[in-house]
């Protein structure tokens, strides 16, 4: 993690894109990407987004703001998500996504560990139990970009 305020420091500069890049564990890579807004400390580093493109569903609410929850601070988000998924993340329920999860492998078997683990659950379509992430921003205009 480059960590909130740093990101927040690049993104207040201009228009920026959020890309997500999954890898599952049969090998195979899908991203997502979304336009950013992203709240200083202040707001606890509150996202909107915005699909712009993917291969892959969204999971991610979008157009609503989604505060920044810890396991420390977990009270801004609903049914204590940040405690029970064992990572901070940007929540609006507990079952979209979870990107700062433990490090599960498809051997555990337990229900609980699963969804302790990284994966990503389109409101309409499969689990995605992930392997790997790869959480990046970048200017919406790289053209402009130096």
């Amino acid at each position: 993690w480059l960590g909130l305020n740093k990101t927040y420091s690049i993104t207040k500069q201009g228009s920026y894109t959020l890309r997500l890049e999954l890898q599952d564990w049969r090998g195979n890579w899908r991203h997502v990407e979304y336009l950013l807004s992203l709240g200083g400390p202040d707001t606890d580093y509150t996202a909107r987004l915005s699909r712009l493109a993917g291969t892959i569903p969204s999971a991610l609410p979008e157009h609503v703001p989604l505060r920044f929850s810890t396991p420390d601070r977990a009270g801004h988000a609903p049914n204590d998500c940040p405690t029970n998924l064992l990572g901070g993340w940007w929540h609006s329920e507990c079952e979209e996504t979870n990107l700062n999860g433990k490090y599960v492998t498809p051997r555990s078997r337990g229900r609980l560990d699963r969804g302790k683990g990284l994966y990503w659950k389109p409101k309409k379509g499969r689990y995605y139990l992930l392997k790997s992430t790869k959480i990046m921003i970048h200017p919406t205009d790289l053209k402009g970009f130096h």
